[in-house]
């Protein structure tokens, strides 16, 4: 060995190289990963999950409930549909609810089994591997896919690429319509495309959708994942050593080596990894899962589906690379219940509880009064104080009813219009009316109640509370 750098030397390379890096470009594009394709129960898992949550994104817009679009957001009417409930702005509670519920189940579901949304349910990860099965029908396997690329630009080439990039367009917009036909009745949305008479929101909310899709799924893929997406930064503040994670057993892999089929490792000092790369090729984020548990990792489980080949193949037992936690690498027990878990389901639980009893008690009725405020008052001779308000009422319910209107609070007080009345259902009705008192019960402010009931039997009512206006009471 030769003698130490020394301090200036030392200090001169560093130098040297940091010149060099700020002398290099500031952005570094990524190489492209041509994850090869593999079969095994969680790629079975992965594929069956994108087919039925695609399904289900692209089929439930044309499903009919009661003569209307099963689940439709109607903006311009402020209305939310979703097959028999409607939600209205009043109802945003509700909303708010159901987010702070999916934030929970995240938390939980974490905990539990790490990354499991990302690598089976994230709409990134789903459209990610409808593109790219959608490049290995038209452009061939791993393999192929990496020869075509190096290879010079000529007719067969430009066909392939042509194809895919057909393929990708027509999905791309078919995802950026059937998105737009949550909050426009999808019907009148194509039948709008088919004639050629599309709105200009409409339009661009569609191209801008299925360029987004296009771009996310078709192009930038892995680096969502591993630069856009916030998921990755924060996961370790859910993770403990009891949560299940894909990873390696690096005790019987190591050292790694190459060997004939059948022999025996430890005979030639090498653990049970020999260095296939499989799982490094399988990986939809390039990583090599024999470094650790790393944030670009989704948990999609491929590593693991191509080591259990391979140990398959070499009559090695399974599980070189599996679902484990960092108590059961390290021979520990491993507890699925444990405080952080019981706090998150009992979170969980009393939300669903909370949001299922809310809803269910939920008045299908709406009343809001509205005081005139240009005139406090006026007499009207022997028929008392009279004061004027505006009254909208909403009919929630997917059934019209009859209605009174009534009012309580003051002695003789009464409202001087008709109060029965019918509304339709999931309608608004807004009525100006009178509201008179007695001179003698009038005298100075007072609380009242407006009550608005059904007539029809179905026992449905509010009550709103307003003010009275009347003269001050002479000394």
């Amino acid at each position: 060995m030769g003698p130490a750098p020394s301090n200036a030397e030392r200090f001169v390379s560093t130098k040297a190289e940091l010149r060099a890096v700020q002398s290099g470009p500031l952005y570094k594009s990524e190489p492209k990963i041509y994850p090869r394709e593999i079969k095994g129960l969680f790629t079975t898992l992965r594929r069956l999950s994108t087919v039925v949550l695609l399904g289900i994104f692209y089929l439930v817009p044309w499903l009919q409930w009661e003569g209307r679009q099963a689940v439709l957001f109607d903006m311009p009417a402020r209305k939310f549909y979703i097959f028999g409930l409607t939600l209205w702005p009043q109802d945003f509670i509700y909303l708010a609810l159901l987010l702070i519920i999916a934030g929970i189940s995240l938390f939980f579901f974490t905990a539990l089994g790490g990354r499991l949304w990302c690598g089976f349910a994230c709409p990134q990860t789903i459209w990610t591997e409808a593109f790219t099965w959608m490049e290995r029908l038209t452009e061939g396997n791993r393999s192929q896919r990496m020869k075509l690329d190096k290879a010079p630009w000529s007719l067969t080439k430009f066909g392939k690429k042509f194809a895919k990039q057909f393929c990708w367009i027509v999905f791309s917009l078919f995802t950026g319509f059937t998105f737009v036909g949550y909050f426009v009745p999808v019907h009148t949305l194509s039948s709008e495309i088919v004639t050629l008479n599309v709105g200009s929101w409409a339009s661009f909310w569609v191209l801008f959708y299925g360029f987004a899709t296009y771009g996310n799924a078709g192009y930038m893929r892995e680096q969502v994942c591993k630069y856009m997406c916030p998921y990755a930064r924060f996961q370790s503040s859910m993770f403990d050593r009891d949560t299940l994670i894909v990873t390696y057993d690096g005790r019987r892999g190591e050292p790694r080596g190459g060997r004939r089929r059948g022999s025996n490792p430890q005979e030639q000092g090498l653990g049970d990894c020999i260095d296939c790369t499989l799982c490094v090729q399988v990986c939809p984020t390039g990583i090599d899962i024999r470094d650790g548990l790393q944030y670009e990792c989704i948990a999609c489980a491929a590593c693991i589906d191509a080591c259990d080949q391979v140990m398959d193949k070499m009559n090695y037992p399974r599980g070189l690379v599996r679902y484990s936690t960092q108590h059961a690498l390290e021979n520990s027990s491993s507890r699925a219940v444990r405080p952080r878990t019981l706090i998150y389901a009992a979170l969980l639980l009393t939300l669903i509880v909370v949001f299922a009893a809310s809803l269910a008690m939920r008045n299908p009725l709406i009343l809001d009064v509205i005081r005139d405020r240009n005139t406090l008052y006026r007499d009207v001779g022997l028929r008392g104080i009279e004061n004027s308000y505006t009254v909208r009422m909403v009919n929630k319910d997917s059934d019209p009813h009859m209605f009174m209107l009534s009012v309580d609070g003051v002695d003789g007080i009464e409202i001087a219009s008709n109060v029965d009345f019918r509304i339709e259902a999931q309608s608004i009705s807004t009525l100006p009316i009178s509201v008179i008192a007695p001179h003698e019960n009038s005298y100075g402010g007072h609380r009242i109640e407006f009550t608005l009931k059904t007539t029809d039997g179905s026992d449905i009512s509010v009550t709103e509370e307003s003010r009275f206006r009347g003269p001050a009471k002479e000394n």
